[in-house]
């Protein structure tokens, strides 16, 4: 009897060793840990369910920007130059004196002459794929005076390329790379910038601080037809003003819409930190494509030009010379054997028009003559004396213009004035005070006419339209000045309406429109 406890104990010892060789041969040793595992209390993290349940037109929306990331990353690549200048003598003194070296010594551990000379330095920018066989568009100030360039792909190849042409007018230039076995391109498709559109959804595709390859940031259009005046003034800035995000690095890259199509090429920020606060500015994708087929073809641009200089019109301006309407440019000037000349435009002409197509700023203005070439025919629409016209002008290359930009030869000398009709006198309803010019004003100053601005009151109607001090009126109403009365009676006649000035300021000889108040204050 005392064997049976011992017994029983020995049976169940064996039961339980065959079940558990059961049950590891039917489960494994993960089955049995994740038996046991379920058998443990489970921890729960975080909330059984997201808060906010999307709409359907917000997945959308979503969905469109994952698809055309997708799309337009591919057709962006980054620009890597090697740009050279020559050697700053201070530094050398400053090396010299520390004992070091900037950029230090060649392989062969000397420096050469040619190398001691001139300092190397590298940049990035970015870059939009124009053909598969490896045409790419970037800014011109990306690949400016680079000694080497290379061209990184999305995927991550890298690849030799040489300029083709750049257009330092338009800041645009034109890069072809040296494919390898393997490597495909994807062009981007090019939209047309007309049909964009304020308030446009839009993305922005690039390099920033030449680290951040493949970068996607998004806003909308902020404002079409901005001149930011950055440079001379034969530039071309017509450009398409975004919020989405563009920093150093992405100059080059593209500007796409929800629909992938590329409108435009980043080229410019507007900054007081020197990063983006909100305002980037791109290229419109139509003048793009004007130019860079020009580059292509010859490496050239065989643009066409009016010859003139221009501005926009303003309130004072569209009432000055009879417009119901603020729009259009003013001519300022016609060069002298220009094709604007040869077509009979003249100082004061308002362009409304160019081939039918409106024309509201001298941005727009620029952009449009610039998609045409140096013989091509252009009909302008003007407002001349109350009237609309059309001229027909063949356009000139530029060079044409800048040779005889400059007039020369003697003015006639103003007749003998009064001195009752030619003294001093201050408009206080505009801010302004004028007086005779003398005859060694006239010699010095090199005007035939005129009166001077002597004295101009700060947020005064004259500091409005920019006169200052030391700057002559020429004309007013269209009528030659010859005395400071001849002015008053002008502006007497011109009570409560807008009066039309010619100003010569320094250099520089412009047409602004001047409000006149109804009573003098």
């Amino acid at each position: 009897m005392k064997n049976k406890p011992m017994l029983a104990a020995i049976v169940l010892v064996v039961l339980g060793v065959g079940i558990g060789a059961a049950i590891v041969s039917l489960f494994g040793d993960e089955g049995i840990s994740l038996a046991f595992a379920q058998m443990r209390k489970r921890i729960e993290v975080g909330s059984g369910q997201p808060p906010v349940k999307i709409e359907s037109s917000a997945q959308i929306l979503n969905n469109a920007f994952i698809a055309v990331s997708k799309a337009v990353n591919p057709s962006v690549v980054t620009v890597t130059v090697v740009t050279e200048r020559k050697a700053d003598p201070r530094m050398k003194q400053f090396e010299d004196f520390f004992g070091f070296r900037f950029f230090g010594p060649n392989q062969r551990g000397q420096q050469d002459d040619e190398e001691a000379e001139r300092f190397r330095s590298q940049g990035s920018g970015s870059g939009v794929i124009l053909t598969k066989d490896g045409f790419i568009v970037t800014n011109n100030h990306v690949i400016e005076d680079a000694k080497d360039i290379t061209v990184t792909t999305f995927d991550g190849h890298e690849l030799k390329a040489k300029l083709i042409g750049r257009d330092e007018y338009t800041d645009l230039a034109v890069i072809k790379v040296e494919l390898k076995s393997g490597v495909t391109l994807s062009p981007a498709y090019i939209g047309n910038s007309d049909d964009a559109q304020v308030g446009e959804w839009v993305v922005a595709v690039g390099n920033p601080f030449g680290t951040l390859q493949s970068t996607i940031t998004s806003g909308i259009i902020s404002a079409k037809g901005r001149g930011l005046s950055m440079r001379s003034g034969y530039n071309v800035e017509n450009y398409i003003q975004t919020d989405a995000a563009i920093n150093p690095g992405n100059s080059g890259g593209g500007l796409f819409n929800l629909e992938g199509k590329l409108i435009g090429i980043n080229t410019a920020i507007a900054t007081r930190t020197g990063a983006f606060q909100g305002y980037g500015f791109a290229i419109p994708s139509n003048l793009m494509r004007s130019v860079v087929e020009d580059l292509i073809d010859d490496g050239k641009i065989n643009r066409g030009y009016i010859g003139v200089q221009i501005t926009s019109v303003n309130e004072a301006t569209a009432k000055a010379v009879g417009l119901d309407k603020i729009s259009g440019v003013i001519v300022q000037e016609v060069m002298k054997n220009s094709a604007g000349k040869a077509a009979g435009i003249q100082e004061g002409d308002v362009i409304l028009e160019v081939d039918g197509v409106p024309v509201k700023t001298s941005n727009e203005l620029q952009s449009l003559i610039t998609m045409r070439r140096a013989g091509d025919n252009v009909t302008l629409t003007i407002w001349r004396d109350g009237k609309r016209i059309t001229k027909v002008v063949t356009l000139k290359a530029r060079d044409d213009d800048k040779s005889v930009a400059v007039e020369s030869g003697s003015k006639p000398s103003a007749p003998a004035e009064k001195e009752t009709d030619n003294t001093p006198m201050k408009f206080e309803n505009l801010g302004l005070t004028v007086e005779p010019l003398t005859s060694d004003q006239r010699k010095e100053l090199d005007v035939p006419n005129g009166i001077l601005v002597s004295k101009v009151v700060p947020y005064s109607e004259a500091a409005k339209i920019g006169l200052r001090s030391g700057a002559v009126i020429l004309k007013a109403d269209k009528q030659p000045l010859q005395s400071v009365k001849q002015f008053k009676d002008i502006l007497d006649a011109k009570r409560g309406q807008a009066v039309l000035l010619q100003v010569k300021d320094g250099s520089v000889t412009r047409i602004v429109g001047i409000e006149v108040p109804r009573q003098d204050g």
